[in-house]
């Protein structure tokens, strides 16, 4: 499993054994709050399968999904450098596996192993540029182009080819508005233009993209 994990995928057989011996393995079902934001951090958690929704709750009671961490990703990186507050929410999308490596034994391969280092340097920088591109579209992107963006990254990262690109795992509309940062409404009548021009289709829960260059010309 390490070795599809692209923080770990450039460490020695040696190296990857020891972390393997630190990890520890905890299951979640569908729905279940992993952590919340400013709750204390001591851990790095890693997908095997399943999927996570990394989101920012509000004084409101709204939401705003930042990320999705699917099977290979990981999160909470952050609190293994500073030993601060969790930045940001991990709830479950799906019935989830995950393992965990604590910071102490994190730091202490760290230490040893510079490929480590680098990989968490490039982690970090993927991170940085994602969060800016979200802040740029939720700055200056009206909802059909910040929906259209949504759905061709999920589509990128978890689509599997049905008939067009269907998003494997199931959305809410709701969740989807989390993404989109809209209102369920606004959201719901985004995805229906999408319908009604043929750019997408409703399949239950899950959503396939019917013409990814028509909706990449609707982003821009």
């Amino acid at each position: 499993m390490l070795r599809n994990v692209s923080l770990f995928a450039q460490l020695g057989d040696e190296t990857l054994a020891g972390v393997s011996a630190q990890l520890h393995r905890k299951t979640f079902r569908k729905g279940t709050i992993i952590f919340h934001k400013d709750q204390a951090g001591d851990a790095l958690y890693i997908v095997e399968s399943g999927r996570v929704r990394i989101f920012l709750p509000t004084q409101g009671g709204e939401e705003l999904t930042v990320d999705v961490a699917g099977p290979g990703d990981v999160f909470g990186e952050l609190a293994l450098l500073d030993g601060r507050p969790r930045s940001a929410s991990a709830g479950t999308l799906e019935d989830t596996v995950t393992f965990t490596i604590s910071r102490d034994e994190f730091q202490k391969y760290l230490e040893r192993a510079p490929q480590l280092a680098a990989a968490l340097v490039e982690l970090l920088s993927n991170r940085l540029r994602h969060v800016t591109e979200y802040a740029e579209s939720l700055a200056f992107l009206d909802v059909h182009a910040r929906l259209a963006r949504t759905l061709l990254e999920m589509s990128a990262r978890y689509g599997v080819h049905k008939d067009g690109i269907e998003i494997d795992f199931d959305l809410t509309q709701a969740e989807l508005a989390t993404m989109v940062g809209a209102t369920r409404e606004r959201v719901n009548r985004a995805l229906a233009a999408f319908r009604a021009q043929g750019l997408i289709e409703l399949r239950g829960r899950k959503i396939a993209l019917l013409d990814t260059d028509r909706l990449r010309q609707r982003v821009y």
